[in-house]
């Protein structure tokens, strides 16, 4: 079965960086689009960038759009979000994700806290 698993998170300070990783398993990882989503205390969850499957395209929201960066290493079935320049309102738990047909499928998400 497909198994996305998120680390990198933890606490940063305002203007730090942090960078996500999220390990995929049971997919043929390089036919699919990858994101990253986050979800802050009393929001819902958010689409934060998204990538191709072959690396080549790459969309943020706004917010984060100079300052975030997604990438992915298919020969280790592997997506990153480097994070620079963070932000207290970026402050949630950020969850990996793929859609594959009509599944969404989600890891356990990791952590990410900006705070002096």
């Amino acid at each position: 079965q497909v198994q996305l698993v998120e680390s990198g998170g933890g606490l940063a300070q305002p203007g730090g960086s942090l960078r996500l990783s999220c390990a995929a398993s049971g997919l043929t990882f390089s036919s699919y689009a990858m994101s990253w989503y986050r979800q802050a205390p009393g929001k819902e969850r958010d689409l934060v960038a998204v990538i191709n499957s072959v690396g080549g395209t790459t969309t943020y929201v706004d917010s984060v759009k100079g300052r975030f960066t997604i990438s992915r290493d298919n020969a280790k079935n592997t997506v990153y979000l480097q994070m620079n320049s963070l932000k207290p309102e970026d402050t949630a738990v950020y969850y990996c994700n793929v859609r594959i047909r009509y599944t969404y499928y989600w890891g356990q998400g990791t952590q990410v806290t900006v705070s002096s």
